[in-house]
């Protein structure tokens, strides 16, 4: 028989509970986004006021490097506060996970030094930092949601807080945006001038704006009691588990409290011995491996944006001179417009989705649309596309993002979450997670040097090469989760093998 408060917490009424979970939990995710995909305008701003001998461009792989210590930073992130969410609770290391983002994003903006190297070494020291921040945030987050959910709409709940990623990317585009056109209105110059010294104050700001909502929802995340599920089940006090719940649920103790006082009792096999590999190997490595191949494409494709900004952006490339502010601005345009028809429409249809479809097909349907969206691009790039990057080429590469977002990237954050017992969650989620980051640290340096070496064609038929084994992995390994309780999704795991059973 499971515990009542669990049950209760299974078959409970959609609440205001869950939106305020939904908005404290997606905040991490949230300026994770923004700080990502606020470094493109950023670094154009940075190369227009310390590499103006260098015709304001700052060399690819310095770029890369920006992207990838941030990564590097969220692997260590996940590895650290996933096992830490496990042995200390979830609410105990969250405001931890919170700070660092708040302290790495200010410090982004206070980086130190006037010279090209000074500047570029703090931003990716505090950048590294952010990342340790974000990469807790992950795992805590999804967690958080998954054990205060109720299993009818889990999927949802977990995938609406994934979506505050699309929002995070609006919000960076959209304060760049305003930062620049302020700044340039306040502080004129001609681009063949070099840029006002307060262009340097404007990519601080930028940068120091991502923790106003870290800043804002740090409380909240402070209030909020720990999860019934890690209280009764990891703590084994059942009665602590049902006060927590009683003002969560807005229901009386005695609906949810035991009516004989009893401990339940977990397996007794530790992480990472032998009958944990034969209960969970196989789950552990559908997530990992399938997070792995995703973020290989998923972040070689926010890369790859640069390649057709040259088209977009009438920017030094083509030949047109512009101000600093004026480059910034139309990079963060175009990543405004690509969120607004593409990115953010995939979270919406991932939320509709995933509680109706399950997570194996969505992923394993992703996976496949995406790979046809590259070989149409990839195979006569060459041939016609290179020559005609037009709008419909535009469309057809922003849909790669609408599938990966209503696919495997929201249910790869989905699923660990859900499979795993909840003295392991966090730890398993974020090892799947880590790998993930690992697989997009490959991405976003391996594709710079793939198209150098062997040109956009053949990089682009290889993306859409990996989503084919992405599907592969799926199909053959996934399990689907939807529509049971998490400890369902648990005993089905451990009843496979009988040695999980003392």
């Amino acid at each position: 028989m499971p515990l009542r408060v669990l049950s209760r917490l299974d078959t409970a009424r959609t609440q205001y509970y869950h939106f305020k979970a939904i908005t404290v939990a997606g905040m991490g995710l949230f300026t994770d986004a923004y700080d990502l995909f606020c470094i493109p305008p950023i670094m154009k701003l940075i190369g227009h006021i310390y590499y103006k001998s260098h015709n304001n461009r700052i060399r690819p792989a310095v770029e890369s490097s920006m992207l990838a210590v941030a990564l590097l930073g969220t692997v260590i992130g996940q590895l650290i506060f996933g096992r830490l969410g496990d042995r200390g609770g979830r609410r105990g290391v969250y405001g931890v996970a919170l700070m660092l983002m708040m302290v790495g994003s200010l410090g982004c903006g206070f980086s130190m030094g006037t010279t090209p190297g000074c500047v570029l070494a703090s931003l990716g020291l505090f950048r590294f930092l952010l990342g340790v921040g974000i990469g807790g945030d992950y795992p805590l987050s999804a967690t958080i949601m998954s054990e205060y959910a109720n299993k009818r709409t889990r999927g949802a709940f977990i995938a609406a807080v994934f979506s505050m990623q699309g929002f995070g990317i609006l919000a960076s585009s959209v304060v760049t945006m305003a930062v620049c056109k302020i700044f340039g209105q306040i502080y004129p110059s001609s681009p063949k001038d070099p840029p006002p010294k307060e262009a340097d104050i404007a990519w601080r700001l930028i940068l120091m704006l991502g923790a106003v909502p870290a800043v804002i929802t740090y409380h909240w995340r402070m209030m909020m009691p720990e999860t019934a599920r890690y209280t009764a089940l990891v703590e084994q006090n059942v009665l602590q588990a049902a006060r927590d719940m009683e003002r969560v649920l807005d229901v009386p103790l005695s609906q949810i409290a035991e009516v004989q006082s009893f401990r339940p009792s977990p397996p007794s096999y530790p992480l990472f011995s032998r009958q944990f590999f034969l209960c969970h190997g196989r789950d552990l490595l559908a997530c990992s491996a399938a997070w792995f191949l995703l973020d290989i494409v998923f972040y070689s494709s926010n890369l790859f944006q640069s390649k057709i900004y040259h088209k977009y952006l009438h920017d030094e490339d083509a030949g047109e001179a512009v101000t600093a502010f004026e480059a910034a601005f139309k990079v963060a345009r175009l990543q405004a417009i690509v969120a607004c028809y593409s990115t953010i429409p995939g979270y919406f249809a991932a939320v509709l989705l995933i509680d109706r479809v399950g997570r194996v097909k969505i992923q394993a349907v992703g996976f496949v649309l995406m790979a046809i969206v590259y070989f149409s691009i990839g195979v006569p790039y060459n041939k016609y596309w290179k020559g005609h990057t037009d709008k419909l080429f535009m469309f057809l590469y922003g849909l790669t993002f609408f599938f990966a977002n209503c696919g495997p990237n929201t249910t790869t954050f989905i699923v660990p979450a859900e499979l795993f017992p909840a003295r392991f969650r966090t730890t398993c989620h974020g090892i799947a997670g880590a790998m993930g980051k690992v697989g997009a640290m490959i991405g976003a340096v391996g594709f710079l040097k793939a198209s150098q070496a062997l040109g956009i064609e053949v990089t682009l038929i290889i993306l859409g090469g990996i989503c084919v084994v992405g599907m592969a992995v799926t199909m053959l390994f996934a399990k689907e989760t939807m529509g049971r309780s998490l400890e369902e999704n648990e005993k089905e795991n451990e009843s496979v093998q009988g040695e999980c059973f003392p």
